[in-house]
């Protein structure tokens, strides 16, 4: 038996932030504490993955963060088929009346990079959850994000349901896939003209690190405290070197282009050795969200290709 997997299942449970659904619920986070009377009925979202918890928790929020995609609500397909009700979208920068008009009982901004000044607004309509003090804006491992906001919600014992039946799906694919105990993978992306990594405590590889896969030393080196992402030049690209690869993209063939033309692409022994994986759009933003609806999706669809490129042999294909 591989030893390494009840470790980090272990590792995870004592990671994760102890609740109670007694009310008064007080939550600390890095803008002080929110004390919520009650449990409430109305949730709203300022959190760009925020509706997929909520929905898989059975509320239907009153108002949403629209982050990307071609629906008119920003939700993906795991997502939207659950969404019955008619909530504020908020696109771009807040909007504190849009906020308002959905007249929540509390606000979720756990994953939502809002400011100080932006707390103090949002307080004003509703008691607001922010990201814990010494978290980065987007370092939450997606089991903290779920059950910080199940507590808030008002829908602790759903959230850890959900949470419990997600680690034994991931733990079970690690079992399955002793060979990626200690192997490290990249989650790289090419943006605005130029190539970047996730770091450590972004939520996709931390995701990765459920199923064993930990980020490469020279990654977590040369990102600092507080960021998710390291861009730099092609001249760089040795960073992202790896035993799995994951090249994240938007779909388009002219993404795939300028990532498969890099100059220095074929001196990594990802390349090589066929150890790189490309994800699509839906792929992409399943793994992005992180949430308890788009994991199950991108976990489905990540194991064979990681297990067909973490393998080293350049024979074997990687499905597209």
């Amino acid at each position: 038996m591989n030893t390494l997997i009840p470790q980090l299942v272990m590792l995870v449970a004592i990671a994760t932030p102890t609740f109670t659904q007694e009310y008064p619920l007080t939550i600390e986070h890095k803008f002080g504490t929110t004390i919520i009377e009650a449990a409430p009925d109305r949730v709203a979202s300022v959190d760009y993955n925020g509706a997929d918890n909520l929905l898989a928790m059975g509320i239907q929020p009153v108002a949403i963060r629209y982050w990307y995609g071609d629906s008119d609500n920003g939700l993906w397909p795991w997502a939207e088929p659950l969404l019955s009700s008619d909530p504020q979208i908020l696109r771009g920068d807040l909007n504190f009346e849009q906020v308002a008009a959905s007249e929540p009982d509390v606000i979720l901004a756990i994953w939502s990079g809002i400011t100080a000044s932006e707390y103090e607004q949002l307080s004003k309509i509703a008691p607001v959850v922010a990201v814990p003090d010494g978290v980065g804006d987007y370092a939450l491992p997606w089991d903290e994000l779920a059950l910080i906001a199940g507590a808030a919600a008002g829908k602790l014992d759903e959230a850890k349901a959900l949470v419990e039946d997600l680690r034994t799906d991931m733990a079970a694919m690690a079992a399955r896939n002793p060979d990626w105990q200690g192997k490290t993978a990249s989650v790289a992306y090419y943006w605005n003209d130029a190539p970047g990594v996730y770091a450590g405590d972004d939520i996709r590889p931390l995701v990765l690190s459920n199923l064993g896969l930990r980020t490469p030393d020279a990654v977590n080196a040369a990102t600092s405290d507080g960021e998710f992402a390291l861009t730099f030049s092609e001249e760089g690209l040795e960073i992202v070197d790896a035993d799995v690869l994951i090249w994240v993209t938007d779909g388009s063939q002219e993404q795939r282009d300028k990532i498969e033309s890099l100059a220095l692409r074929p001196a990594l022994a990802a390349f090589q050795e066929g150890r790189e994986v490309f994800t699509d759009d839906i792929l992409t933003s399943a793994f992005s969200h992180g949430s308890l609806l788009s994991l199950p999706f991108a976990l489905e669809q990540l194991e064979p290709k990681i297990s067909a490129a973490i393998d080293g042999d350049p024979a074997t294909q990687v499905s597209e």
